[in-house]
């Protein structure tokens, strides 16, 4: 191809470092072009926050009709921003590889306050014009107040450091390809799977011609074919629910293993309490589909859950928003042991809740001297309560796999386990011969006598509530069972044959992304 690529682009500093990106990987092919700024409607209204503008592809379609009129050759786009049908006679001919699609939550320093979810302290001022944003984030944080945010990137990181919000949020991707340094600010990089990105978030989006054929295979060597298949699930799904930027619904997907895992979240308003699913599929047609019907199936059931309820947390909010009559009892109880303390430790690791609190309830002396490791984020969670962060929290619902990779950290180290006095010790299991650790027992689990009421689904949250459960009830085999963890499934199968456990890391959210994805 002899003739210069004229590249269509925003006049943004990231929207020009996408272009001269793509600039770059063109030249590497032997091609030249240059680029050409376009100003969008997005870029013109910068009053209005998205929900209150009129149409859809503010960002796309001064461009796309530059390439219909054929002013420019090559648009290269946020992949977020476009819209999921192409103009007639357009086509998305590449995407790129993903950078980071999470999301920043940048905190002023004064604003910060790492006992509270998201280290955002209480009744914080956050800025985002997103509906996907707000509805996620008043989700997890009621308290919160939103306030509206538009501009460039830089931009509106200026009007947090002149302490017009006490935060914002942003996508990672922007921030990190601009390299803006954050130092000044407390920064929070949200779990994707936890706190869900928009549809391709992280992703360009090269858009030419549909007859430029010549265009389209050269650009083909810079086509990431892995990441297209992945986001034409989550791309797919915004086509089906006929939303734009505006609709609050965040998709991620990833594959592993041959098999798409999809996370979903969505509300009709953004002030209304989101839904959200998990799905596992084969294909991306299979996973468009089970999500869009996840996501608009109503859920007329009953669960019971072996932990009392916190009528404030995610769970209990999410089913009481989506018209789930949730119960929940714990079928044991938890009584703490008085202990004396070794000193003589470099790490102390926690395996729940329990031990957290049954540990820091009785004041020990070695609170800041040591480093803390937490199976997962839930510990992690009632770490941070306590003002400390921990420096190893684990990634699997399986304690094995947590074991050996916390085993290679604390290798010749000690460690300090404090737990339940009948601990099943599966992280200690792992540790190689050079390190040396001590239980300390700081609560038992005594079990409790009952009758539990019927229910369409049963979630156990640990191998003693299963002993309890048992002794006094039992599970018609067409119910839904739900085991939080592998040992905990494995203790199950002596009383149910087809129970499943958590897609992924134990918490509150995976409970919910599983119960909404019952078939």
């Amino acid at each position: 191809m002899t003739k210069k690529i004229i590249i269509g682009s925003r006049g943004s500093e990231l929207a020009l470092w996408q272009a001269n990106h793509v600039t770059d990987q063109l030249k590497a092919l032997g091609l030249e072009s240059e680029i050409k700024v376009i100003k969008t409607q997005g870029d013109i209204i910068q009053h209005l926050s998205f929900d209150k503008m009129e149409g859809k592809g503010f960002f796309t379609k001064e461009i796309e009709e530059a390439l219909l009129n054929k002013s420019i050759d090559l648009a290269v786009h946020s992949h977020k921003d476009l819209e999921t049908t192409s103009p007639e006679g357009l086509q998305v001919a590449a995407v790129s590889p993903r950078v980071d699609p999470a999301e920043l939550l940048i905190i002023r320093k004064g604003s910060a306050d790492i006992t509270q979810k998201f280290s955002l302290r209480k009744r914080a001022v956050v800025g985002t014009s997103s509906a996907r944003r707000k509805t996620q984030l008043l989700s997890f944080r009621k308290d919160v107040s939103i306030r509206d945010l538009r501009g460039n990137v830089p931009t509106r990181i200026n009007k947090l450091r002149e302490g017009e919000y006490d935060a914002i949020m942003l996508a990672a991707a922007g921030v990190d390809r601009l390299e803006i340094s954050l130092d000044e600010f407390h920064v929070e990089r949200l779990n994707p799977k936890e706190f869900i990105p928009a549809p391709a978030q992280g992703v360009l989006g090269l858009q030419i011609r549909e007859e430029d054929t010549e265009l389209f295979e050269a650009l083909q060597p810079i086509n990431d074919a892995g990441v297209q298949a992945k986001i034409a699930i989550e791309r797919g799904v915004l086509k089906m629910m006929h939303g734009g930027c505006q609709l609050p619904l965040g998709v991620y997907c990833e594959k592993e293993n041959g098999v798409f895992k999809t996370w979903a979240v969505m509300s009709r308003k953004w002030k209304d309490f989101p839904k959200r699913v998990y799905m596992e599929t084969k294909t991306s047609k299979e996973g468009t589909e089970k999500i869009h019907r996840a996501l608009n199936e109503t859920n007329a059931l009953s669960v019971f859950i072996t932990r009392d309820l916190d009528l404030e947390g995610y769970l209990a909010n999410s089913m009481a928003a989506n018209g789930i009559n949730l119960k929940g009892k714990s079928l044991i109880e938890i009584v703490r042991v008085d202990f004396y303390e070794n000193e003589q430790t470099e790490w102390v690791f926690f395996s729940s809740s329990n031990a957290v609190n049954h540990f820091f309830d009785q004041e020990p002396s070695l609170i800041r001297s040591v480093k803390y490791g937490t199976i997962g984020t839930a510990t992690e969670e009632a770490l941070n309560k306590r003002g400390i962060i921990a420096d190893f929290v684990g990634s699997s619902p399986d304690t094995a796999v947590v074991g050996k990779a916390f085993a290679e950290i604390v290798r010749g180290k000690t460690i300090l386990f404090p737990g339940a006095s009948q601990s099943m010790r599966s992280v200690q299991k792992e540790l190689t011969e050079e390190s040396k650790a001590f239980d300390l027992s700081v609560y038992e689990t005594l079990h409790k006598q009952g009758k539990v009421e019927d229910a369409d689904v049963f979630i156990f949250t640990s191998p003693s509530n299963i002993d309890s459960f048992f002794a006094n009830n039992s599970i018609d085999s067409d119910k839904k069972v739900i085991a939080i963890g592998p040992s905990t499934k494995k203790k199950l199968e002596a009383h149910f044959n087809n129970a499943m456990v958590l897609p992924y890391l134990p918490s509150e959210l995976a409970i919910v992304d599983t119960i909404f994805s019952l078939n």
